[in-house]
C-alpha cells in the first residue's frame, strides 16, 4: 500500500508560479470589501470581486447583521429541519419569493450546496441533466453525484442542446440547468431559445443565476426577466454572497416542487442554517435592492464606461452587457505576469485559466461594483492598459 500523501509532495505548477513570482491567489485583505482597499500593505482598486452593488459596506446592511447577533446571536446551531429555522430565514424567503415573483423559496447555507441540494433531489436514478460545458463546477458536482444520466452541449450551441434532448426517452424526466450569467466571460444564456426547446420535448429549465440577481432585469430580478421569461424559467437558484452582500444560496419555484426538494435535499436536511447575521445582511441588501433599482443601471453605466476606456486603450475584450469585463491575454503565463503587474500596479484583478478558458484563450477577468467612483474607474482602466500594453 502506498501513502496516499505521497501525491502532496511531489511538485506541482503552484510551487513553479511562486518560484516566479507569479502565483496570483490568496492575496490577503487588510480592509473591507470596497472600490479601494488595502491588500498586502498598498492601496488597490478592486476590480476582482463579486460585490456587484457594493452594499458590503453600507451602513443599512452593516445594522442589519449587528442587530441580528445580538438578536440571535451569532450561530443556529442546527439544520433548518431541527432547531435551525429563525423567524429570520422565513421573512427572507417570503420577501425574495415575491422580489423573484416565484411561489416559494427555500435558502441554503451556500450557493454551492444550493445546487448540489437542488439537483440532487430532482434528478433522480431514471433522470437526465442537461448542461452547457461552462457550466458552474458546483452544477457539475451536482450533477456527478446525482443519480441521473448527465449530458453536455457546447457553450452556448443551441443545436447541441437540442441533440441533447433528443436522446432523452419518452419515459425520463430532464432538467436542463444554465447559468443565467456565465461567470468568466459575462456572457447572458440564450434562455429564450432555451426555453423554447425544452418545451418543444418536454424537459423542465433551471438558471443559476448567481450572477444575475442585481445585474439584469427589472430592478435587479435577473436573467429570467431581462428576457421576460419568468413563467417559463422553472427553477432560480442564486447566492447571496454577491449582489446580496452575505453568504447563503436559495432555490426559488412553484411551491410544490419547493416543498420537495425541502424535504428530499441532503445539503438542505443536514447542514447547519444560514447565520443570523449573514440572513440578516441578506435581507436587507433585497430591501435596499428594492428601494433603490436605479443601483442597477448606474452599476451597468459604469461597466460601460470602462468597456469603452479598454477598447479605446486597444485592448481585446469580451462584449457583454454585465458588470463582468474579460479582457483577452492568451496565453497562461503572460495572462499571469500581467495580473502580477496590474496588482503592482495598483489594482486587484481575476485570471482565468484552463480549465476554466480554453488553451488559448486565457483572459484577466475584472468585474465592477455600483461604489466604484468614475475616477477610480478610469484610474483603473489607465493602470491595466498600461500594463498589458507594455510587452
Amino acid at each position: 500500500m502506498i501513502d496516499i500523501f505521497e501525491k502532496c509532495s511531489k511538485r506541482a505548477i503552484q510551487d513553479d508560479l511562486r518560484d516566479q513570482g507569479i502565483y496570483p491567489y490568496f492575496h490577503y485583505l487588510e480592509t473591507r470589501q470596497a472600490p479601494e482597499v488595502i491588500m498586502e500593505g498598498k492601496r488597490r482598486i478592486m476590480l476582482g470581486s463579486n460585490n456587484y452593488l457594493g452594499l458590503t459596506t453600507n451602513p443599512e446592511v452593516m445594522e442589519a447583521a449587528i442587530k441580528a447577533i445580538e438578536q440571535f446571536g451569532t450561530g443556529c446551531s442546527g439544520s433548518r429541519f431541527l432547531n435551525g429555522t429563525l423567524k429570520l430565514h422565513l421573512e427572507l424567503e417570503e420577501e425574495l419569493a415575491n422580489f423573484l415573483h416565484k411561489d416559494a423559496v427555500i435558502t441554503f447555507p451556500s450557493g454551492f450546496q444550493s445546487n448540489l441540494g437542488i439537483i440532487g433531489a430532482l434528478v433522480g436514478r431514471n433522470d437526465y441533466v442537461i448542461l452547457d460545458r461552462e457550466d458552474h463546477a458546483s452544477i457539475y458536482d451536482a450533477a456527478r453525484l446525482g443519480w441521473g444520466k448527465m449530458l453536455r452541449y457546447h457553450h452556448d450551441n443551441m443545436e447541441e442542446l437540442e441533440e441533447c434532448l433528443q436522446q432523452v426517452p419518452a419515459d425520463r424526466g430532464c432538467l436542463i440547468v444554465t447559468d443565467g450569467v456565465f461567470s468568466m466571460s459575462g456572457g447572458i444564456a440564450n434562455l429564450p431559445e432555451i426555453c423554447r426547446l425544452a418545451k418543444q420535448y418536454g424537459a423542465r429549465v433551471m438558471v443559476d443565476d448567481a450572477h444575475g440577481l442585481g445585474v439584469l432585469g427589472e430592478g435587479g430580478r435577473g436573467t429570467a426577466n431581462y428576457y421576460g421569461l419568468e413563467d417559463q424559467v422553472d427553477i432560480y437558484m442564486g447566492t447571496f454572497s454577491k449582489s446580496m452582500a452575505s453568504l447563503g444560496g436559495y432555490m426559488a419555484g412553484n411551491a410544490r416542487v419547493v416543498d420537495w426538494v425541502k424535504h428530499n435535499s441532503r445539503p438542505f436536511m443536514f447542514a447547519a442554517s444560514i447565520p443570523p447575521a449573514q440572513a440578516a445582511a441578506a435581507l436587507a441588501s433585497l430591501r435596499y435592492l428594492e428601494a433603490h433599482p436605479e443601483i442597477v443601471a448606474h452599476l451597468n453605466d459604469l461597466a460601460d464606461r470602462f468597456r469603452s476606456q479598454l477598447k479605446a486603450r486597444g485592448l481585446n475584450i469580451i462584449e457583454a452587457k454585465t458588470p463582468i469585463v474579460p479582457i483577452f491575454t492568451y496565453e497562461a503565463y503572460r495572462t499571469l505576469d500581467k495580473c502580477r503587474k496590474i496588482y503592482d500596479g495598483g489594482v486587484y484583478v481575476n485570471s482565468v485559466l484552463p480549465p476554466a478558458a480554453p488553451e488559448g484563450e486565457c483572459m484577466i477577468r475584472t468585474s465592477l461594483m455600483a461604489s466604484l467612483s468614475k475616477e477610480l474607474v478610469d484610474e483603473a482602466a489607465e493602470i491595466i492598459a498600461e500594463a498589458i500594453n507594455n510587452d
